[in-house]
C-alpha cells in the first residue's frame, strides 16, 4: 500500500480523507491544513492525524494529495515533487499556465507521477459513452448549478466549465483553432454565467454554457457525429446513444425510418451502453495508485490539465 497524505481539509478535502482511509490502495498517514483550529476539530471528530508542518507530512508519505484552494496548488505541489513524491492535484492544476508548465518540468526532472482531479473523466456515464464518441463534429454542454458561495472566488469557467473543457479535449483529437466567449457577473465579483464557442482545426465546434446561479442543477453534454448522437448526463449518470444505419429493404413494423431530401433512407436505433455505478473520486485516486505501482501513464496527466487550463484562460480573456 502506498502511504498518502492529504493537503487541505475543506469540504472536498474531507471527502478525499475519508476515501483514502477506506481505499485498499492507500494507507492514510495524515493531513495538513493551514487552519489549525479546523484541523484539530477534524482530528477530534474523525481521528485523522494532523500535521502542523507540511514538510513532515511530505517526509512520511509516498503520495501527496493536494485539495487546497487553487492559489496554493503550485507551491504545495512544487515542494512535494522536489521531495520526490508522487503528487495528485485537484482541478484546476494551477492558477496560471506558467505554474502548470513549471510543474510539468519538475515531474520529469524528479521522475515522479502526477495526476489532476478532473473527476468527470471517471463519471460512469462518460466512461460508458467515451468509446462511442468518434470524431464528433458538434458538441453542446450545459453545466448549471444552484448558487453556493463556495467557489465564487474564481470565475465560473474555472469553477464549473473546466470540467466540460477537459472532457471535450479528451475526445476531440484536434487542436483549438479559435474561441469566442462572453460572461456576466450577477452576484460575484467574477462571472457567474459564461458561454463559450470553441472551434477546432478539424472543423468540430463545441458550445459550452456554465452557470452557478441557476434554479436547478444540470450537467449534460451532447455529442453529434456522422450517423450518431450521444447524450451524457453527468448528474444523473445516464447515457443515451442514438445511431443511424442504412434502412433495410423491407423494414419491420416497428423500425424507425427517416428519409432525407435525396431519398436516402436511414434506420434509427438505440445503442445505449451499460452504465456501471462507481465512486468517481475513489476511482481516480486508485487509478493514480495503479499508475504508480505499474509505472504506467496517469489517467489525467499534468499536460492534459494544462491544456484545459489554457483553453479556460483563453475563454476568460474573451470576456
Amino acid at each position: 500500500m502506498l502511504k498518502i497524505g492529504v493537503v487541505g481539509a475543506g469540504h472536498l478535502g474531507r471527502i478525499h480523507l475519508r476515501l483514502a482511509e477506506s481505499s485498499e490502495a492507500y494507507e492514510l498517514v495524515g493531513f495538513y491544513d493551514t487552519n489549525e483550529f479546523d484541523a484539530k476539530t477534524i482530528t477530534r471528530q474523525y481521528g485523522y492525524k494532523y500535521y502542523d508542518d507540511y514538510q513532515k507530512l511530505i517526509d512520511d508519505v509516498d503520495v501527496i494529495d493536494i485539495v487546497t484552494p487553487t492559489l496554493a496548488h503550485y507551491d504545495m505541489a512544487k515542494q512535494a515533487i522536489e521531495a520526490g513524491k508522487h503528487t495528485f492535484i485537484e482541478k484546476p492544476i494551477t492558477n496560471t499556465i506558467d505554474e502548470a508548465e513549471a510543474l510539468i518540468d519538475l515531474l520529469e526532472k524528479h521522475n515522479v507521477k502526477g495526476q489532476v482531479g478532473h473527476v468527470e473523466r471517471f463519471n460512469p456515464a462518460f466512461i460508458a459513452s467515451a468509446p462511442k464518441i468518434k470524431n464528433p463534429m458538434f458538441i453542446e454542454a450545459h453545466r448549471l448549478a444552484e448558487f453556493n458561495p463556495r467557489g465564487t472566488d474564481v470565475p465560473v469557467v474555472l469553477d464549473l466549465m473546466i470540467h466540460d473543457i477537459d472532457a471535450i479535449l479528451s475526445v476531440v483529437k484536434s487542436k483549438v483553432k479559435s474561441i469566442n466567449a462572453s460572461g456576466v457577473s450577477v452576484i460575484s465579483e467574477t462571472p457567474d454565467i459564461a458561454n463559450a464557442r470553441i472551434q477546432f482545426e478539424n472543423g468540430c465546434v463545441a458550445n459550452l454554457t456554465a452557470s452557478r446561479i441557476s434554479l436547478k442543477n444540470m450537467r449534460k453534454a451532447r455529442f453529434f457525429q456522422r450517423d450518431a448522437y450521444i447524450s451524457v448526463d453527468f448528474l444523473e449518470k445516464k447515457s443515451e446513444v442514438v445511431k443511424m444505419k442504412n434502412a433495410p429493404e423491407k423494414p419491420g413494423d416497428f423500425d424507425m425510418i427517416l428519409q432525407n431530401a435525396e431519398g436516402v433512407k436511414k434506420q434509427i436505433y438505440f445503442d445505449n451502453p451499460q452504465v456501471v455505478e462507481n465512486n468517481a473520486i475513489l476511482d481516480e485516486l486508485e487509478s493514480f495508485a495503479k499508475s504508480i505501482n505499474e509505472d504506467t501513464p496517469t489517467a489525467v496527466t499534468y499536460r492534459e490539465a494544462a491544456d484545459a487550463l489554457k483553453v479556460a484562460k483563453s475563454i476568460i480573456e474573451k470576456f
